[in-house]
């Protein structure tokens, strides 16, 4: 059974998905999501062990040997976001049953739970995968999936966030097909082994439009800088459990998605010395980490004001691997990961919020830490993390980020990187005044949330302390897949 764990990784979910979908339970459809998670988490967590093992894992589909059949391919990076998708997915479903439940029309709810593990299994295939059409594939199955859950917000402006994210999503899934298209012709094959042995490393017209293409397409699925525009009304407007979801995984998945394009299929020789491509993500970034901060700063609604927060933490991963160094690729992957804790735990204690006051709008906060104490101490110290306080997550990857940063004498980049930090400081300190230091509006019922919403809160803000208190297995894993990407050798 063990050596069938790739595949495995995605039938269970997607099987799951379709029973979800007939068997019309939204308890028994939660249950299976529930299942699924806890089953991905168990095999991803045997997987990263055995690649730390032996190394990278190969797994052919149906009898066909790359490059004519479909390939899995884990290895050290792969394994390491598996993980993270399976422990996200497995804290944030229990959150979701109570949540949904108050969020989302009763005869919708089987359907939610449903598309969620769509999305989850095309994350996962996205993971998976050595071959980049299937890739693609799974690519749109999250992103239909994706829109799905953030139209059924509760709010109307749900749909126009999805509808917006439809667009914006089928732009960029348009630009990242006509760049594998443009990779098949040139090379006859799909497979990214393949693809990086057949790729030359010097300027070609074709390979040259494709790279681009592949990155603006991607960089829209990720929200960089400025191909954002998509994410604060998605973000804002989804569900609460799905928006935090979404920004846990889905555009990690993206980084890790340009990540492999970059470094294992066009290759660092001609990705970053031939067309130079740090020279346009580098400022990309500097801006993104600027204009989201200052964006944020300005919000009333707090989803919306961590949703531009995002698009600066967006930009400070993608900037970690534009440094194209051991110790900025070791950032990247590490923000990756840092993040999705630091802004899932964020997330979750505004749908606690949401579930006893009803709206997530700054006036609405007021007193709260002192009617809602545990779920505000959650916010507090996810926002201590996201600024990178010592001993938080967020810390450990901004400081690879300033060394990466000054091996280089990017000292522009290291000032930046700081700046974002002070203005963090800002959004994160305007709902703490609003919730510590003014009267209680009145707003709700009284009384702490649920234990069913705070303890998966909490178990991500735990977690956002121990793994900045201890950094050991995680800078471990992350400086074993940079130097992989940079072809130092590795798992």
């Amino acid at each position: 059974m063990s050596e069938h764990l790739p595949i495995l990784l995605v039938v269970v979910p997607l099987a799951a998905a379709a029973l979800a979908a007939v068997i019309r339970s939204g308890r028994a459809a939660w249950g299976l999501m529930l299942l699924s998670a806890w089953v991905v988490l168990g095999s991803s967590v045997s997987l990263l062990a055995q690649v730390l093992r032996e190394g990278r894992i190969r797994y052919v589909l149906g009898g066909w040997p790359p490059p004519w059949g479909i390939e899995y391919n884990i290895d050290l990076l792969s394994a390491f976001v598996l993980v993270l998708l399976g422990g996200i997915a497995a804290i944030i479903t229990p959150f979701a049953l109570r949540s949904v439940e108050r969020e989302i029309h009763s005869a919708q709810v089987h359907f939610h739970y449903s598309a969620l593990l769509l999305c989850f299994a095309g994350l996962l295939g996205m993971t998976s995968t050595g071959d980049v059409f299937n890739l693609f594939v799974f690519l749109e199955i999250s992103s239909i999936s994706a829109y799905t859950l953030i139209a059924m917000g509760s709010d109307r402006r749900a749909l126009h966030a999805a509808f917006r994210y439809l667009i914006m999503g089928s732009v960029g899934a348009t630009f990242i097909v006509i760049g594998i298209g443009m990779l098949y012709m040139m090379t006859g094959s799909l497979n990214m082994a393949d693809l990086a042995e057949l790729i030359p490393a010097e300027r070609n017209r074709t390979l040259s439009v494709a790279l681009a293409f592949l990155t603006v397409g991607v960089g829209l699925k990720l929200a960089l800088f400025p191909l954002h525009l998509w994410l604060p009304d998605a973000y804002t407007f989804a569900p609460s459990a799905v928006t935090a979801f979404l920004a846990s995984t889905a555009t990690k998945v993206a980084v890790y998605v340009l990540a492999r394009f970059l470094f294992t299929v066009f290759g660092v020789a001609f990705t970053f010395e031939v067309m130079a491509l740090d020279r346009i993500l580098i400022p990309l970034c500097l801006f993104g980490i600027l204009a989201g901060s200052l964006r944020a700063i300005h919000q009333r609604n707090v989803k919306r004001l961590l949703a531009y927060s995002s698009v600066a933490q967006v930009a400070y991963v993608v900037l970690g691997i534009s440094l194209v160094s051991v110790t900025g690729l070791t950032a990247g992957i590490l923000h990756l990961f840092n993040h999705a804790l630091m802004k899932g735990s964020l997330f979750l204690a505004m749908g606690c919020v949401m579930y006893k006051v009803g709206s997530v709008r700054i006036e609405a906060m007021r007193g709260l830490g002192r009617t809602m104490p545990w779920t505000m101490a959650a916010f507090v110290i996810g926002g201590l993390s996201l600024v990178g306080v010592p001993l938080t997550v967020g810390f450990i990857s901004k400081w690879y980020l300033v060394l990466g940063a000054v091996e280089q004498g990017r000292w522009l980049v290291t000032a930046v990187v700081l700046l974002g930090s002070l203005l963090a400081v800002i959004y994160i300190w305007r709902v703490v005044e609003v919730a510590y230091f003014e009267e209680a509006s009145g707003n709700g019922p009284g009384g702490e949330a649920p234990l069913s919403l705070l303890i998966p809160t909490w178990a991500l803000v735990l977690a956002n302390l121990y793994f900045g208190i201890d950094a050991t297995l995680t800078s471990g894993i992350a400086g074993g897949a940079a130097r992989l990407l940079m072809g130092l050798g590795g798992p």
